[in-house]
C-alpha cells in the first residue's frame, strides 16, 4: 500500500516592492527553499502544487493580501493538505492575525510547515514553538515602531516637518529636506484670515465672511490622485488654524513646542492678539454655560424617550411673569 499523497502549498511574501521585477527575487528563493524540502519529503507522499501563492509589497501586520486569500480560499476548498512557508513571519507578524489563520487549518485538517525553523503545527509541542516565536516576531515590531517614534520627536524637537499635508500657507519640501516650503500666494490669505478675525471678534462672524468672499481652505492632490480640500472652512477648521503655532515658525509635538526650520508667516504680536480674543471668547462661553447651568441644575441630566438631551424653556404669561 503506497503513501498517501500531501498536496503542499508554498506560500511566499516580501514586504518591500523593490526587486520584484527581476528576473530572480526574495520571492524565487523563498520558493526554492520550500520546494526542496518538499522534495526531501517524498518519501512521505509529499508534493508541491503548481498553483503559485505570492505576496510582492505586502506587510505582513495584516492579511489584507491577495496571494494569501488565494490560499485560504483553496484550504476552505480542501485542495491543500499542507501550507509551507520559508519563515513563519513571512505568513504574518501578527499573533492575532495566526490564531485565525491556525484555526482555519485546523478546520480543514491542513498542516502547517517552516522550512527555517523545522517544525509543524500537528503537534502540541509545534503550537507551543510557533507562538513563542510570533511573540518575539510582534515584540520586535512594537520596538521598531517605538524607534520610529521616537525619531520622529527628536526630528521634530530640531524643527523639522515629519510629513502629512501642510497647513494653508505652506507647500511640502521638494528637496529632500524636511523644512517647509511658504507658498507666497496662501501666505497672504492666512494673514488676511488673521487680521480679518480681530476685525470682526467672531469666529463665526469670520467663517460667514470668508465664504461671502470665496476664500477657502487648502487644496491639494494626495499621491494617488485624489483632490482634497479647496472647500469653504469649518468653525472648527478655522479655530485650528488660528491657533496654529505654525505660522509663528514653530513646530509642535505632544504639548511641547520647538524652533522650526521653516519661515514664519505670521507676525508674533499679530498671532497674540488673536490668542488673547480666543481665550476670551471661551472664557465668556465658560461662563455663560456656567450660568445656564445654575439656572437649571437638571440641564444635562434628564433624557426623552429618544435618548436626547432635555433643555429647560420658560414662557411668559399674560401678566409678565415667567
Amino acid at each position: 500500500m503506497g503513501t498517501a499523497k500531501k498536496r503542499c502549498a508554498i506560500y511566499t511574501r516580501k514586504s518591500s516592492e523593490e526587486g520584484l521585477d527581476q528576473s530572480f527575487n526574495s520571492l524565487d528563493a523563498q520558493r526554492e527553499a520550500c520546494e526542496a524540502y518538499v522534495l526531501s519529503q517524498t518519501s512521505e507522499g509529499w508534493e508541491a502544487l503548481p498553483d503559485r501563492y505570492d505576496d510582492g509589497g505586502f506587510s505582513g501586520g495584516n492579511t489584507d493580501r491577495p496571494g494569501l486569500k488565494a490560499l485560504l480560499a483553496d484550504i476552505e476548498a480542501g485542495k491543500i493538505d499542507i501550507v509551507v512557508v520559508y519563515k513563519i513571519d513571512r505568513l504574518t507578524r501578527s499573533l492575532a492575525d495566526f490564531a485565525r489563520i491556525v484555526e482555519v487549518f485546523e478546520k480543514h485538517e491542513c498542516s502547517f510547515v517552516s522550512v527555517t525553523q523545522s517544525f509543524n503545527t500537528t503537534g502540541s509541542m509545534g503550537k507551543l514553538m510557533l507562538n513563542v516565536l510570533l511573540s518575539f516576531a510582534q515584540f520586535e515590531r512594537e520596538v521598531t515602531g517605538e524607534r520610529i517614534r521616537d525619531k520622529i520627536a527628536a526630528s521634530k524637537a530640531r524643527g523639522m516637518w515629519m510629513g502629512g499635508v501642510p497647513p494653508l500657507g505652506y507647500d511640502p519640501p521638494t528637496d529632500g529636506s524636511r523644512t517647509l516650503k511658504v507658498n507666497a500666494n496662501e501666505a497672504d490669505r492666512v494673514r488676511h484670515i488673521f487680521t480679518r478675525y480681530l476685525e470682526l471678534g467672531s469666529v463665526h462672524a469670520l467663517q460667514r465672511d470668508l465664504e461671502a468672499n470665496g476664500i477657502h481652505s487648502k487644496f491639494h492632490i494626495t499621491a494617488k490622485g485624489r483632490r482634497m480640500g479647496g472647500l469653504p472652512f469649518s468653525r472648527g477648521a478655522l479655530f485650528h488654524l488660528l491657533r496654529n503655532r505654525v505660522y509663528l515658525g514653530q513646530i509642535t509635538h505632544k504639548g511641547q513646542v520647538h524652533d522650526g526650520e521653516h519661515d514664519a508667516i505670521v507676525d508674533a504680536e499679530l498671532f497674540e492678539q488673536v490668542q488673547a480674543r480666543l481665550d476670551a471668547q471661551v472664557r465668556r462661553h465658560r461662563s455663560a454655560a456656567e450660568r445656564r447651568t445654575i439656572r437649571a441644575p437638571l440641564m444635562g441630566k434628564l433624557f426623552d424617550a429618544a435618548g436626547e438631551p432635555m433643555s429647560p424653556t420658560t414662557s411668559r404669561g399674560k401678566s409678565g411673569r415667567s
